[in-house]
């Protein structure tokens, strides 16, 4: 099938690793220049040459922090500069921060909501009006499961993810007409560096643990009907044909990769 992404341009923040890596390797495969951002060089430096190698397509590594508005500026300057106008926003920068409520200060909430949910906002003020001028575009913002069933102790992401949602529905709604569609991937348990993280920490108590018992280990705390986490590349294929022309029709609409881990749809 052909996605219509030939000689598109993308941003994806938070692509240095994880699903943003993911992601902009299925872009740039599908014939899209794709720019990724983080905040660390060496990682990111090293996801370019990654892309580039394995695809052969146009990569701009730009390293800037989107809780900073002058960085969010540059940053969407750069882009414009060296690949042209932007066809594709993924805001997928960010990490989980989640404690029980009266543990979480307001530093805590305004550190979550300023990368999370600001962050998302800085960008797609930028990008928008470029995507109007020529009636197309394709925005996905990264939220997760908690957004939508939030759990005891699941401040403050639940809630900045929940705000997600809601930014999504609306803009999807006031950009419509402009042919700039904006939809929500809602993700569950899938394999990424924070959990490598946490791997690590947890060999202290269990130094024969493997990377794939402690993956299990998670799924089944989850609940998870498929018995396993996810991979990144599963959550790229979802993202990838969101922002395709295949899916024209598509728009303010939250879709769950979760495995079927979601008490709700």
């Amino acid at each position: 099938m052909d996605l219509g992404l030939d000689r598109r341009v993308a941003l994806i923040t938070g692509g240095s690793q994880g699903i943003g890596k993911a992601t902009a390797l299925r872009l740039a495969a599908e014939g899209a220049s794709v720019a990724i951002c983080a905040r660390g060089q060496d990682l990111l430096e090293a996801a370019a040459d990654e892309i580039r190698r394995e695809t052969g397509g146009r990569v701009l590594p730009v390293v800037a922090d989107i809780s900073r508005p002058d960085e969010v500026k540059r940053l969407v300057g750069a882009v414009i500069r060296d690949l042209g106008d932007i066809d594709i926003l993924v805001n997928n920068a960010g990490t989980s921060a989640t404690g029980p409520f009266l543990d979480t200060d307001d530093e805590s909430w305004t550190r979550d909501l300023d990368v999370k949910l600001f962050g998302a906002i800085r960008c797609i003020r930028e990008v928008v009006p470029h995507m109007q001028s020529q009636r197309w575009g394709r925005i996905v913002n990264l939220t997760n499961l908690a957004a939508r069933a939030p759990a005891a102790r699941s401040v403050p992401t639940s809630v900045t993810r929940a705000a997600g949602i809601a930014l999504t529905k609306a803009l999807s709604k006031e950009y419509a007409a402009d042919n700039v569609l904006v939809n929500t991937v809602c993700i569950g348990l899938i394999k990424a560096g924070q959990h490598e993280r946490r791997y690590s920490l947890a060999l202290a108590s269990d130094p024969n643990l493997t990377m794939d018992q402690f993956y299990d280990r998670m799924a089944q705390r989850a609940g998870n009907p498929m018995g396993r986490v996810g991979e990144t590349r599963e959550a790229a294929d979802v993202i990838t044909f969101l922002v395709s022309e295949r899916a024209s029709y598509i728009t303010g609409v939250a879709i769950n990769i979760d495995g079927g881990t979601s008490p709700v749809v």
